[in-house]
């Protein structure tokens, strides 16, 4: 069966606006394997100690959660559209999306650093204008232990950056712990977008399902965030499927995909909150963790045989 593949640099539907935001606002290059070292975060700057009280503009919103995670949520004068959780970060100023973030209101708010996607298309003129950024990579756990590295150093919270990477790595190993023999050794496809894009075993949703006992049905060949043939997913016929609520409630009407016996278990069919924890690759992954454990631990399996 041939496996069609097409990486996801941007944006390209409203739907896709989430994990593939991340994705697309996260890369300049193709993507890494998690058996490459993540990329080194880069600056405009080599100032790192000026400015402690630093005005912070981030773009992304798993990086405006590692600022506030970091205890400088006040330090925070705006944000992307995308930007919700925790709650004060809402009454903070929007600045657009993947494309189309104004350089005007950006540059209005007088920010000492601007955090943002290595594909962004602000990094040079932000450059010119003397403005520092941190262009962070987030596919894999090793980007986002570099990317809070990163943050905390600028931030002069390093003690608690390394903190809060621990403390999610010993969640994700509780989540573990959590996890039915039954389910474990099981089969998982991570639908992220409709078209459909696939959370592969290089990911940082892949590593997460890893470490919980689960395997990836997608091949780790084609990257951490593939395009999947339709057919082939339903060739594959994962024994759990994994997707936001509104996508799985969907996809018995796709053609072919009513034999697709694991929509039959709607344990992690994830409402909106608990999908964007899931999808959002920051500080929180052992929340995420937890996410993936409460649903497969409601997950039946009793139509399957190991």
């Amino acid at each position: 069966m041939r496996v069609w593949v097409q990486r996801a640099w941007r944006c390209t539907a409203a739907a896709v606006c989430g994990v593939l935001l991340h994705l697309a606002m996260a890369q300049a290059a193709p993507p890494a394997r998690s058996n490459v070292p993540a990329p080194s975060p880069s600056s405009s700057t080599t100032t790192p100690n000026a400015y402690p009280q630093l005005r912070v503009v981030s773009l992304v919103p798993s990086l405006t959660e590692a600022v506030c995670l970091l205890q400088a949520c006040d330090q925070l004068v705006g944000v992307d559209r995308h930007s919700n959780w925790p709650a004060s970060v809402q009454g903070l100023p929007k600045l657009g999306g993947l494309d189309d973030t104004p350089l005007e209101p950006l540059v209005a708010l007088r920010p000492g650093l601007v955090l943002l996607p290595p594909s962004s298309r602000l990094i040079p003129r932000l450059k010119e204008l003397g403005i520092e950024t941190l262009a962070l990579p987030t596919q894999s756990h090793a980007d986002v232990q570099a990317a809070l590295k990163a943050i905390g150093a600028r931030l002069q919270r390093s003690a608690l950056a390394t903190q809060l990477w621990e403390d999610a790595q010993a969640e994700i190993r509780q989540a573990a712990q959590r996890i039915p023999g039954h389910v474990r050794g099981r089969r998982v496809y991570v639908e992220v977008s409709s078209e459909p894009h696939a959370a592969g075993p290089t990911s940082f949703i892949g590593q997460t399902l890893q470490q919980l006992g689960l395997h990836n049905i997608a091949p780790e060949e084609l990257g951490p965030f593939p395009r999947l043939n339709p057919e082939f997913i339903v060739r594959a016929q994962p024994d759990v499927v994994i997707a936001s609520s509104t996508s799985f409630e969907k996809m018995p009407t796709r053609p072919g995909w009513a034999g697709l016996k694991a929509l039959n278990d709607k344990a992690c069919s994830l409402p909106a909150q608990r999908w964007e924890v899931l999808v959002r690759p920051g500080p929180r992954l052992g929340t995420a963790a937890h996410t993936l454990a409460d649903c497969l631990s409601k997950v039946a399996l009793g139509r399957q045989t190991p």
